[in-house]
């Protein structure tokens, strides 16, 4: 397969609301040939990621503004501006906005889940930090999603508790 260059301009490209961020895919496998994914998201403080483990990719998170917790195996980082932080596949990982918006970069090599991303968000009507969902996610349907990928839930996001048959799903 050949690939032709690509260009990303801020704006462009296809933008969701995702419980509660604003994700602006600049690259997907599609675009890329499989070989990597990128989107930049955009949240507010106390936005978190459950904790999770990939099977399948390794994940790069640049912060762009503001700041994020970033938990990585049995690591804690504080990531400022400028920072980056790695997250190997096969260790489970969370982040979380520490200052009062954040916006960084998610690179994921494979590409692929990407596909889970436009599979369980919902297209942006305007490129916007959503408002907050008004209830918690479908836990179940969500771990169900997440196992298709390769993907395994294994904790909550600070603050929000997971039901124990989630961990059976």
């Amino acid at each position: 397969m050949s690939l032709s260059p690509l260009l990303a301009v801020s704006g462009q490209g296809r933008a969701l609301w995702h419980l509660g961020a604003l994700l602006e895919f600049k690259a997907t496998g599609e675009d890329t040939g499989g070989r990597f994914w990128l989107a930049e998201q955009t949240s507010a403080q106390g936005y978190a990621s459950p904790v999770h483990k990939h099977t399948r990719e390794d994940e790069l998170f640049i912060v762009l503004d503001g700041g994020l917790r970033v938990q990585v195996g049995t690591e804690h980082y504080e990531v400022p501006t400028g920072a980056i932080t790695f997250a190997p596949r096969g260790l489970a990982h969370s982040f979380q906005v520490t200052s009062p918006t954040a916006r960084f970069l998610i690179l994921t090599t494979p590409a692929g889940f990407e596909e889970w991303f436009f599979q369980t968000g919902q297209p942006a009507s305007e490129r916007v930090i959503p408002p907050m969902p008004s209830g918690p996610p479908d836990i179940g349907k969500l771990v169900a999603s997440l196992q298709s990928f390769g993907v395994e839930l294994i904790a909550p996001p600070p603050g929000m508790q997971m039901p124990a048959a989630a961990h059976q799903a």
